[in-house]
């Protein structure tokens, strides 16, 4: 695919990855109303999760998994939403977005319209994790999940 933005550039900030996938935060607006927000993009161009073989399928929600643990123990969210929509881009990527009961949206999808009664309040302002702590945080989760392997 020629105009994949996730086959011709890294997609945002690299904050962890390996040979398989990356984990890159999201920046922009988006990345300014949800502060943590990050995706999980796998490497090869493949669309659906049922492309990959089981253990590249495993490891994609390994990786998944380890940058939810990451940002709930970093950030403190209400909650955090995950999906993999791919329709715009079809190509293999997880959105792992922490959400607050006070935020634009909640509670539906931040892609939804913001609540025009809800913008008009001032949420507080949360900054995102630090690099180098969300890293140190989902290598730590990924060990764990391996078994400190």
């Amino acid at each position: 695919m020629d105009a994949c933005p996730f086959c011709s550039s890294a997609g945002g900030e690299i904050v962890w990855e390996d040979g398989l996938c990356r984990v890159i935060r999201v920046g922009g607006p988006e990345g300014e109303a949800f502060p943590g927000f990050c995706r999980v993009v796998w490497r090869g161009h493949v669309a659906e999760m049922t492309d990959l073989d089981l253990a590249d399928r495993r490891h994609a929600m390994n990786v998944v998994f380890a940058v939810e643990t990451a940002l709930r123990a970093l950030a403190a969210p209400d909650k955090i939403n995950l999906a993999a929509l791919g329709n715009m881009v079809p190509h293999l990527h997880w959105h792992v977005i922490p959400r607050w009961r006070d935020d634009s949206r909640f509670p539906a999808p931040i892609w939804a319209g913001a609540d025009p009664e809800r913008k008009s309040a001032v949420a507080p302002r949360r900054s995102a994790p630090a690099t180098p702590a969300l890293r140190v945080a989902i290598a730590a989760a990924l060990a764990e999940e391996s078994g400190g392997a």
